[in-house]
Formats: structure tokens, C-alpha cells, sequence
């Protein structure tokens, strides 16, 4: 039995959508590298920047109609009480060429939003809408042992397209995440997606170096800012009471309403790199909703959700290390509140 065991490929998962796996792995495609974790619940791929920003993805094994766990017979010294008897090295892979290879059959993006659409142009429609797909790729991924190349067939229309990716083996400091302290949350905002989208979408017009976000339990509530060689701007959000009742005096529906969540205990004011927050403005547009959350030591996390075929929903999280003040100040020097953009502050 321990023979047949080995011999079985560690991971062996087919999918019936290559593009649903194509849309949820492009969202972190800002970095020329993915780590991969193979689990018995799915795959975890994560892509870094500098250890100042993470995209991480998990693709779930209920986005598979078939996935086989089989991880490797751990060795005779194996100690069970130190260590996790099905887990699998993680490994690096290209990235860029894993997605040439899911849209090898011609995969667009019929409805990849405009970024000078209005906010209710999304309306109606998803991603991964099978009314707008119109495509019937099978992706088959396998893995035989730690150090095999990760093997990518897709089928589509009779035609098979065969593709081995290398897998590199990672060092301790890939191999770890950027810290978030959940049980530490000194805010936590869920919003749709397409609104933070637009704001982005309208700071980037000044050319911003970095970007301040600003959250208080008194107004201004939510808001970022930026600062560059072509202006400023602010985007200014509601609470969730004041903006139900702004939309229902003027007879707007309340799903309308800017934020759906609003938990700050204290106003909190820290500055992030403009270009690692744009990075994330593929997963804002594909996505539905967003959690934006940070830590006491100022790491944001925007948890994106995003549907999928079938009416699942699966999550594509960025974690962002906040800037140093004497990095936010000289990005923000034409912004009064700057002095205080690193820091959270009572």
C-alpha cells in the first residue's frame, strides 16, 4: 500500500474553467515569481514585492472537479510531535508563464471594466459570467514529488497543449508571510470593490508618489489622498448610518450605500506607496467586495471577494507595509495633515 502511495502524483486537480483560475491568479501578477503551497484543502499561491507587499490567492479544491491530495510518506526519523506529516515543501514557479499558458487557447476578458467608468458600470454582470465566457477549457494540474516540475495540460475542442513549469526550491525568507495581526485590528471596512476601484482610478490622475488613508469614528470617516506633480486629491466615503440615510433621501436603493462595514475605534492616519496600492486594481475590478483592514503597526490587508462559476466566491488578499514618516512626509508635502501619515494616532 506504501508502495502505490509513492508512486501516486502529490497533487492531481482539473478544473473545468482555466479561466476562473486565469482571473484569480492574474489579480497577483505584479511579481515574476509565485510561492506555492499544495494542502489537502487547496492551493495557496502568494507573490511579494520587496517584503513590503503581498497577493496572496487560494485556490480551493471546491474550484475543482477533481482534486487528489497524495502528500509524500514521511521519512522512518519523522518526529509526528514536531512536525505536519502531509505537508509539502512549498516551491516557486514563473508566474508570468503559468498565466501564458492557462490563456494559451485565446482566453479575453470580455468584461474587464473601464477605468473611467462610472460607479454603477458593473452592474448586473460578474467575471466569470458563463453568459459572457463562452469558452469550455479543461486545465489539468499535476505534481508527481518535491523538485518535479508543476505539469499544466489544457484541453479545449479536441486540442491538448502540454506545458512543464520549473519549480525552484525557496529560502527561509520566501517562505514566509508579511505579518498581519488579525487580533489586532485598529480599523475594519467592507465596501464594494468597484468604489475603491473609481478612487484609485481618480488619485492616480495627479501622478502620486504615495497615498494616505485616513479612517476616524468622526467625519471625515474614510478617506485617501494623494498628493504629486499634477495636483491633489481627496475621496471621502461615508458611514454606513449616514450614507443609508443620504440615500434615502434621495430615493436611492440602500445597497448603494459607500460602506457596509465601519469598525474604527480611534482615528488612525498611515501612508502607503501609490504604485504597490495600484498594483491591487485588477483584483478591485474583478471583485465584488472588499475588506479593508489594518493592524496596530499600520499593515493593511484589502481582502477582495470574488465570484466564481457555479456562484462560489473565492478571496484574493494584499497585505502592504506602511511607510516610515520621514518616507510619508516627503510623498505627502502638500497635504496639511502629513505630519501624521505613518502613524496611527488617537
Amino acid at each position: 500500500m506504501t508502495d502505490l502511495a509513492d508512486s501516486l502524483p502529490i497533487l492531481s486537480a482539473v478544473s473545468g474553467s482555466a479561466r476562473q483560475l486565469f482571473i484569480l491568479l492574474r489579480s497577483i501578477g505584479f511579481a515574476q515569481k509565485v510561492r506555492v503551497q499544495i494542502t489537502e484543502d487547496g492551493l495557496r499561491l502568494s507573490a511579494e514585492d520587496n517584503r513590503v507587499m503581498q497577493g496572496l490567492a487560494f485556490l480551493e479544491k471546491s474550484l475543482f472537479t477533481t482534486f487528489l491530495f497524495n502528500p509524500p510518506q514521511p521519512s522512518p526519523s519523522f518526529d509526528e510531535d514536531n512536525g505536519d506529516a502531509d505537508h509539502v515543501p512549498a516551491f516557486a514557479i514563473d508566474l508570468p508563464s503559468l498565466l501564458e499558458t492557462l490563456q494559451i487557447f485565446g482566453l479575453t476578458d470580455p468584461n474587464q471594466r473601464n477605468p473611467y467608468s462610472t460607479f454603477s458600470s458593473r452592474e448586473g454582470t460578474n467575471a466569470f459570467d458563463n453568459r459572457v465566457l463562452g469558452m469550455t477549457s479543461v486545465c489539468r494540474l499535476s505534481y508527481e514529488a518535491p523538485g518535479s516540475p508543476l505539469k499544466v495540460v489544457m484541453e479545449e475542442g479536441g486540442v491538448t497543449t502540454t506545458c512543464e513549469l520549473t519549480t525552484y526550491e525557496l529560502d527561509e525568507t520566501e517562505d514566509e508571510d508579511i505579518p498581519f495581526a488579525r487580533d489586532e485590528l485598529a480599523m475594519k471596512i467592507i465596501m464594494r470593490s468597484s468604489f475603491l476601484h473609481d478612487a484609485i482610478t481618480e488619485l492616480s490622475s495627479t501622478n502620486p508618489d504615495n497615498v494616505a488613508l485616513r479612517a476616524s469614528p468622526t467625519a471625515p470617516f474614510f478617506s485617501l489622498s494623494a498628493s504629486g506633480t499634477l495636483g491633489s486629491t481627496v475621496v471621502e466615503f461615508d458611514r454606513p448610518e449616514d450614507s443609508r440615510e443620504s440615500a434615502a433621501r434621495e430615493g436611492h436603493n440602500q445597497h448603494d450605500t459607500l460602506l457596509e462595514t465601519f469598525q474604527v475605534a480611534h482615528r488612525v492616519v498611515y501612508s502607503y506607496r501609490f504604485a504597490l496600492i495600484k498594483a491591487a486594481a485588477r483584483a478591485m475590478a474583478a471583485a465584488t467586495k472588499v475588506s479593508i483592514r489594518g493592524d496596530s503597526q499600520g499593515v493593511l490587508s484589502l481582502q477582495f471577494m470574488i465570484e466564481v462559476d457555479s456562484g462560489q466566491v473565492s478571496f484574493i488578499d494584499f497585505r502592504f507595509v506602511p511607510l516610515i514618516p520621514d518616507e510619508a512626509e516627503d510623498g505627502e508635502s502638500g497635504d496639511e495633515d502629513s505630519e501624521g501619515d505613518a502613524h496611527g494616532s488617537d
